[in-house]
């Protein structure tokens, strides 16, 4: 009994250091186990980390000027900032659908407590699978219970799919931004809906669709879309919008539909959106034409100039206060070339959405090897390419990490600390947003070990580096002497703070203020 007690402790012991908070070193002469090769401590040098920290200076804090009550320069003020305006997202698509209510709660207990933003899936085919019941509320198949007796998750339809209500109430109960993902996109992998197409043909156009669909979307928890025939291809969007004008007609309408019953739903309990996703490479190849009734996309079939269709859409249907954002992962001369039309057509994009996306384990390890791979100048090159004027959303970021093993997992540690500290000293950034939190709870074909934490909710490396930084080092924590008029002053990360003091007669004070 000792004997097996003593495996058990030491099993323990192990599996606690395994997952135990580890130094992450931020430099050549930091990385003692030489984690990292050389060339990449050249691309990520002193030089260049003091630079960031200056532009971090510059660009992520304010001034603030305070007049307290009471107070005197011999009065000590704490100062402690209890929010950030900046934001650190992550996707929430897995919420409720770990199978085990403790695993569950360590994954919900990190969105209020690590990140301040959630973006909440909504994607069309798995939100209204059955056409006219869209999935609002949570039912028994979004539950615990369900989850925790499932044999396949990964193989549910829904799996990543959690019906929105259940989440965004909770995401509100913590006090933190909700992003919905997305209204509009092509794909039909992951969101045009697979009755769409079918759906729109009525009567001689359902005969004349047959003539150019050989094989029609199949539904699944990944889909597959439709294929076309040798006669739809040698047709022009033109043609197609004249020989199916009422299915052209139906898919418009079904597109604002769908944004309308959204927005009525929810108004501004959600605070942004992604209105249109992924659209630049349609717009860079010359398909996405204003007067058209029909947009021969890369995607397939959709309503005719659809981007703008979607913005003016839903800015007639949201509250103003809600943002509207646009999101890419073809961060290029075509994306900001379609940004600047819609805006010059009226259309209210509020935020410019951008993708980064490292999935293939091979490239953490060109990088780690000291390739030049989202360099430092690269990540500037980029960011310097989309920005029109508007705040950017970097909206989904992967980090993988290159396998399982504890040097590994440092590596996507270390990336990670390095991108996030560059991303977040660039000055037109708003926000941050981590993909996949959990490892092996991605989509079919996405890593398994992109998460922040381990299947079994154990943090990785990678999750102490963005806490530190999150929680620790970009967080403002003074205490300082107000002068002799009550007034404190002080520079600090842009956020909400509070500030207590004791007055003159030893009452203590409280002052809350924003620093922007």
């Amino acid at each position: 009994m000792k004997t097996k007690l003593k495996a058990l402790l030491t099993v323990s012991a192990i599996a606690a250091k395994a997952f135990a908070e580890p130094f992450i070193p931020g430099s050549a002469a930091e990385d003692k186990n030489n984690v990292m090769s050389d060339k990449y401590w050249e691309i990520w040098n002193p030089q260049v980390q003091e630079q960031i920290d200056r532009d971090i200076e510059a660009n992520r804090k304010a001034d603030a000027s305070v007049k307290l009550d009471g107070a005197d320069e011999k009065t000590q003020v704490q100062i402690e900032q209890i929010s950030h305006d900046f934001i650190f997202g992550a996707h929430i698509f897995n919420f409720n659908q770990l199978g085990d209510e403790s695993l569950n709660a360590k994954y919900r207990s990190l969105y209020g407590s690590l990140f301040n933003s959630a973006t909440v899936a909504f994607y069309w085919e798995h939100f209204e699978m059955q056409q006219g019941r869209p999935r609002f509320a949570g039912e028994f198949w979004d539950s615990e219970k369900y989850w925790k007796n499932s044999e396949s998750p990964k193989t549910e339809e829904h799996w990543r799919r959690p019906a929105p209500d259940p989440v965004i109430d909770y995401c509100k109960s913590q006090g933190i931004r909700v992003h919905g993902h997305p209204l509009v996109w092509g794909s039909r992998s992951w969101h045009t809906p697979t009755w769409m197409l079918k759906s729109c043909a009525k009567g001689e156009e359902a005969e004349k669709l047959k003539t150019l669909i050989a094989e029609f979307p199949k539904h699944g928890n990944k889909c597959y879309g439709e294929k076309y025939t040798k006669k739809y291809k040698e047709m022009s969007a033109k043609d197609l919008g004249n020989y199916l004008p009422n299915l052209a007609a139906e898919m418009k309408r079904l597109t604002q539909k769908r944004i309308n019953e959204i927005a009525a739903y929810y108004g501004d309990k959600v605070d942004s959106w992604d209105v249109v996703n992924e659209s630049a490479t349609d717009w860079g190849k010359g398909l996405i034409v204003k007067g058209d009734s029909i947009c021969k996309s890369w995607y397939g079939m959709m309503p005719g100039d659809y981007p703008y269709l979607a913005f003016k859409t839903a800015q007639n249907a949201f509250p103003q206060n809600v943002k509207l954002n646009i999101n890419d992962y073809k961060c290029d001369g075509d994306y900001t070339s379609e940004i600047k039309d819609l805006l010059s057509r009226g259309c209210k994009v509020d935020i410019v959405g951008s993708q980064m996306h490292l999935f293939n384990p091979k490239q953490t390890l060109a990088i780690a090897e000291g390739k030049e791979i989202q360099t430092p100048q690269q990540v500037q090159k980029t960011m310097d390419a989309i920005n029109v004027g508007k705040p950017i959303h970097l909206s989904e970021i992967t980090i993988t990490a290159p396998d399982t093993t504890e040097k590994g997992r440092m590596m996507q540690a270390i990336i990670a600390r390095n991108l996030y500290r560059k991303w977040f000293s660039i000055k037109p950034m708003m926000g941050i947003t981590w993909w996949n939190v959990v490892d092996d709870c991605g989509a079919p074909g996405e890593p398994s070990m992109s998460g922040l934490f381990t299947r079994g909710m154990n943090p990785k490396p990678a999750y102490y580096a963005l806490n530190n930084l999150i929680n620790k080092e970009w967080k403002t924590v003074l205490t300082q002497n107000a002068s002799a008029d009550g007034t404190v002053k002080f520079r600090g990360f842009k956020g909400k703070y509070r500030l207590s003091w004791k007055d003159k007669n030893g009452a203590e004070r409280f002052a809350y203020v924003h620093v922007k």
